[in-house]
C-alpha cells in the first residue's frame, strides 16, 4: 500500500480536496518518513513539527465545515531550503555565523508557499551560502546521496532535493545560479527547474539586476513542480527583473498548472552532451547517447547541434564573483575564521577583477545571449546531460579534475548548468533512469527565451513517454536500506569543509 507520503504532490492534494485525505495524515506519514530515514542523509536540517501539526490541524477543520474553494497547496508539507528565510524557524544559510539566527518573518517566497496552503515542515541543507555544489557546511554537516549517503547530492538545493527523493515531502523550494536546482535534481532522481529570472520573485537578492540568481521549485514529477510554480509565480516590486504591466496580473497559476500538452513529433531538438565547453565526462557523454538513442525518434528532428557557448566560462566567473563580493566580502574580512573555502575563493578572485574586466564580462554576456536566440531559430529545445560527472564522494570538496584534465575552478564541474543561467532560459532537469555506476542520471531541457510554460510542457510531456521503460523511468532509493544505515553523522569528515 502507499503510503501518503509516496503520493505525488498532485495525487496528495486530489485526495486531501476530495476529503479522502486529511492534511494532518499527509504531515504525520512525511514525519514519520523524516524520523525513519534522515539520520541516513541529513537532509532536514531544523524541524518545525510542532507548528505544522498546528496548521495542519486547522486545516483538518477547515475541510471539516467548508467547502470554499482550496487554494492550491492546501495541506501540502513544503521543504524549505535554508537560504531562505522563515519566520520562527532557523535560518542558518549553511554558515557558522547565522547559527542562532531565526528571522522574524517570511521572505516572500516562503510567504506565497504558506498564502497557497502549503504547511512548512523544516528547513533542508545546504553548502555555506549556497557555494559549491556540494551540500556540506559546518553548522549540520554533510549531506548524502539516498542512492548511496557516501557520495555527494550535489547542491546547492541538496537537502530538497533529498527530501524529495525519500519522501519527506511532496515539494520543496531551493534556488539556483550556477545549477542549485537543476543539479541536485540530476543526482538526486527528482525534478528541479531554473525559471526565468523575475518569474518567481525576491525580495533578499542584493543585486536586485543580476539574472544570475533565481529561486524555483522542486518535486518528484514535473506535474507537482507545476503545481508549485503557479503558487509562486507573480509579481513583486521590490524586485526589479519580476515581469509587470501597471494594472495588470501577469501570471496566474493556471499559466503553468497543469502543463499544457505537446506533441513530441513536432519538436526540433539539439542534443549536446558538453555545449562544446563543458568537461563532460566521458561517461556521461555516453549514457546521453544511449538514454536519447531509446527515443530521439519521437521527434520531428534530433540533431547533435549546440549553440555557440565561446566566453561562457569567463563572463560568469566574473559575473558570479561580482555577485559574491556583493554578498560575502565583509564577511570574509571581518570573520575570515568562519567564512569556508569556496566563499573565500570566489571573493578573492572578485577582488582580482577590474572594472574593465566586468565590463568585459557583461558585453561578452550580451554576445552569448545573442548567439542563443539566432540558435533558437531552428530549435526548439535542447537537451543535455544535467551534470558533467556522476556522483562521487561528498568528501571531496569539489571535482578538482575530470577523466584526468585539472578543472578550471572550483565550480568549472557546473558548466553544463551555467551555460543556461548566463544567457536567462528556462531549464528543467528530469530524472532518466540511472548511470552506469547505478546512481541516478538526469537530462537537462532547455527552453527558449521565456518559454517557462512551454518547456515545463516538453517535459512533462517526455516524462510521461520515459515512465514506461525501466531504463529511462524514474529511479527509487531503496528505503528499507536508508532505515538500516548508519547515522552519516559517524562518516569521517561530516561535520566542516575539508
Amino acid at each position: 500500500m502507499t503510503e501518503p507520503c509516496d503520493l505525488t504532490a498532485v495525487e496528495a492534494r486530489r485526495m486531501i480536496g476530495a476529503r479522502r485525505l486529511a492534511p494532518s495524515e499527509l504531515l504525520e506519514s512525511c514525519i514519520a518518513r523524516i524520523e525513519a530515514v534522515d539520520h541516513a542523509v541529513n537532509a532536514v536540517v531544523a524541524r518545525d513539527f510542532d507548528r505544522a501539526r498546528k496548521t495542519a490541524k486547522t486545516q483538518d477543520d477547515m475541510l471539516a465545515t467548508s467547502r470554499d474553494p482550496l487554494p492550491p497547496l492546501f495541506g501540502l508539507p513544503v521543504g524549505i531550503k535554508d537560504l531562505e528565510e522563515t519566520e520562527g524557524l532557523r535560518t542558518t544559510h549553511g554558515s557558522v555565523i547565522f547559527k542562532d539566527y531565526v528571522p522574524t518573518q517570511d521572505e516572500r517566497v516562503v510567504a506565497a508557499c504558506r498564502q497557497a496552503g502549503a504547511i512548512v515542515i523544516g528547513k533542508t541543507n545546504t553548502p555555506e551560502f549556497g557555494a559549491g555544489a556540494n551540500t556540506r557546511n559546518a553548522v549540520y554537516g554533510a549531506t548524502g546521496n539516498p542512492f548511496d549517503p557516501a557520495k555527494s547530492c550535489a547542491g546547492s538545493s541538496g537537502g530538497s532535493a533529498v527530501a524529495l527523493a525519500t519522501g519527506m515531502a511532496p515539494i520543496c523550494t531551493g534556488s539556483d545560479t550556477g545549477g542549485s536546482l537543476r543539479n541536485p535534481a540530476g543526482f538526486c532522481g527528482i525534478v528541479g527547474f531554473r525559471p526565468t529570472p523575475g518569474l518567481v520573485p525576491s525580495d533578499k537578492r542584493g543585486m536586485g539586476w543580476s539574472n544570475l540568481p533565481v529561486l524555483g521549485p522542486m518535486a518528484r514529477t514535473v506535474p507537482d513542480t507545476c503545481l508549485m510554480l503557479g503558487s509562486i509565480a507573480s509579481t513583486d516590486a521590490r524586485d526589479p527583473l519580476a515581469s509587470t504591466i501597471h494594472g495588470r496580473t501577469v501570471h496566474n497559476p493556471g499559466d503553468f498548472y497543469p502543463p499544457a500538452e505537446i506533441d513530441l513529433a513536432r519538436l526540433r531538438v539539439a542534443i549536446t552532451p558538453d555545449f562544446g565547453f563543458a568537461p563532460t565526462e566521458r561517461h556521461i557523454a555516453e549514457v546521453l547517447a544511449e538514454k536519447t538513442g531509446l527515443f530521439r525518434d519521437c521527434f520531428a528532428r534530433a540533431d547533435d547541434a549546440t549553440p555557440d557557448c565561446t566566453g561562457t566560462d569567463e563572463a560568469f566567473e566574473v559575473l558570479r564573483a561580482l555577485g559574491f563580493l556583493s554578498s560575502h566580502l565583509e564577511k570574509t574580512r571581518t570573520r575570515p575564521q568562519d567564512v569556508g573555502p569556496n566563499v573565500r575563493a570566489n571573493v578573492e578572485e572578485g577582488l582580482r577583477y577590474s572594472a574593465l574586466d566586468a565590463a568585459k564580462a557583461m558585453t561578452l554576456q550580451t554576445s552569448i545571449y545573442r548567439r542563443w536566440q539566432t540558435f533558437f531559430q531552428d530549435y526548439d529545445v535542447i537537451l543535455t546531460p544535467t551534470l558533467t560527472i556522476s556522483p562521487r564522494s561528498w568528501r571531496e570538496l569539489y571535482p578538482a579534475e575530470i577523466d584526468g584534465k585539472p578543472t578550471r575552478t572550483y565550480y568549472h564541474w557546473l558548466a553544463l548548468a551555467y551555460a543556461v543561467t548566463i544567457n536567462g532560459h528556462p531549464a528543467v532537469s528530469i530524472p532518466v533512469g540511472v548511470d552506469r555506476n547505478g546512481m541516478p542520471f538526469g537530462i537537462q531541457i532547455v527552453g527558449p527565451r521565456g518559454g517557462d510554460a512551454f518547456v515545463l510542457s516538453v517535459a512533462a510531456a517526455l516524462e510521461r513517454l520515459l515512465a514506461g521503460d525501466k531504463r529511462t523511468a524514474r529511479p527509487i532509493p531503496d528505503l528499507a536500506r536508508l532505515k538500516a544505515a548508519a547515522p552519516i553523522s559517524g562518516m569521517e569528515g561530516f561535520m566542516g569543509f575539508d
